[in-house]
């Protein structure tokens, strides 16, 4: 029986929580949390769980509370991440983040412009020698983007001889009458529409203007009207660049686009200087534009009856689209491989888990990582990210992921090429 400690409760660790409590070989879930309150509501929806007041910026708090575990899920604001890594360090425990750390000390000295790629390189080096070491795994990037979208890029290329370019486009359709403008974190999103994008072109990583390069696309899921989708700062590229040749078939190019409601919402509050994080004065006082800003946003909704009481308020749209592109040869022909994903939208999820459309993608897409890790499916040693699964990993994830609905169409088509601006 194991023991597993998810720090952070909020919209996606208080789904993973909740489904670790349903495995057979799971005895105590601990539910960690800088907020009691929040860890001891998502315990009350549980019969494993065991909730912790943990302070993230401490260390050794998160030492103490996951004392005894074989696995730290990091559901935490970025900031608080390597807290998290070192922590697992410590206790010799496996580590699985949905992101990855933002602020990893031995890359400060790098230019901020690639602290980031600095950043994801240390972790399979420095921090991958340090688990290595240890005999224990750190997994990172395991939510809906990234995560189910690695696995899916995998998926994509697998069916290709040889890859050129993979495009990776998530569009946000789900639209309440209540002011939501994000179904996940708004730090974390707001964040990543202020800086530049990544991008992996012609065998290099580089940075792209956030909301620049826009594609449109035609797609099943919006009756083939067109919806435009634009650069936006992900982890996707950054991984496949590095891990090209040996899971993604040679490829020379690999993109992330964002398109629907949280960039209509973004963009006017970058366009008006409201997402820099550099103090400034307004009428007598210091101010920072992005804390302002974040004052007035809501946080995104976990709680059952208040998902419920915004499906009851109207749901004006409630629609998505997450789909993987990878071009190349196959048979010595050029092919683009178009891979769609489905899952359950708002109120569907709602109706089967008492979740949000968000929270049953990312949440759960998380949790099949965790559900490869408790099962003892993680065989490799040091630090990997999710597009690093081997072939059978791949496959039982998509199997699992199958079970909860989450499932997948493939079709490929024969002499199509990325263009930026293809409708």
């Amino acid at each position: 029986m194991k023991k597993v400690m998810v720090c952070g409760c909020g919209a996606q660790g208080s789904t993973i929580c909740r489904r670790l409590d349903e495995e057979p070989n799971i005895e105590e879930v601990v539910c960690a949390d800088y907020s009691l309150a929040a860890a001891e509501a998502v315990c009350k929806l549980m019969k494993k769980g065991t909730p912790k007041q943990v302070n993230a910026a401490n260390v050794d708090e998160i030492v103490k509370a996951a004392e005894g575990c074989e696995l730290i899920v990091n559901v935490m604001p970025l900031d608080f991440g390597v807290n998290v890594l070192h922590a697992a360090i410590q206790n010799k425990c496996c580590y699985q983040d949905l992101s990855a750390c933002e602020n990893i000390t031995e890359v400060m000295d790098v230019d901020e412009y690639d602290r980031w790629i600095a950043g994801i390189k240390c972790m399979y080096e420095t921090y991958g020698a340090k688990f290595a070491e240890n005999n224990t795994t750190a997994l990172i990037g395991t939510g809906s983007a990234p995560g189910v979208m690695c696995i899916m890029a995998r998926k994509a290329v697998n069916e290709l001889d040889e890859c050129d370019t993979i495009a990776m486009y998530v569009y946000e359709g789900v639209i309440s009458k209540r002011f939501i403008p994000f179904w996940w974190s708004p730090v974390v999103a707001l964040s990543d529409m202020e800086e530049d994008a990544y991008a992996f072109e012609n065998g290099e990583q580089i940075r792209t203007t956030p909301f620049s390069r826009p594609v449109t696309k035609c797609w099943p899921e919006y009756d083939y009207k067109p919806v435009t989708l634009v650069e936006h700062a992900h982890d996707e590229p950054v991984y496949i660049g590095f891990n090209r040749e040996k899971y993604f078939k040679g490829c020379k190019n690999a993109y992330f686009k964002y398109g629907g409601s949280g960039i209509e919402f973004a963009r006017p509050l970058k366009d008006a200087g409201l997402l820099h994080h550099e103090p400034e004065m307004f009428d007598g006082h210091e101010i920072v534009p992005f804390d302002f800003v974040m004052k007035h946003i809501p946080a995104a909704p976990k709680d059952p009856e208040v998902i419920k009481a915004i499906i009851d308020e109207g749901i004006i749209e409630d629609g998505g689209a997450f789909v993987c592109e990878a071009y190349g040869k196959r048979n010595g022909r050029d092919v683009m491989v178009d891979l769609h994903v489905s899952s359950p939208g708002l109120v569907d999820s709602y109706n089967r888990a008492k979740m949000t459309g968000e929270m049953y993608l990312t949440g759960q897409g998380a949790f099949l990582f965790t559900k490869l890790f408790v099962n003892d499916m993680i065989t490799q040693k040091g630090l990997i990210s999710s597009d690093m699964m081997d072939d059978k990993q791949v496959e039982q994830y998509l199997e699992w992921a199958h079970e909860l609905d989450i499932t997948y169409t493939i079709d490929i088509y024969e002499n199509r090429y990325y263009k930026e601006d293809e409708v």
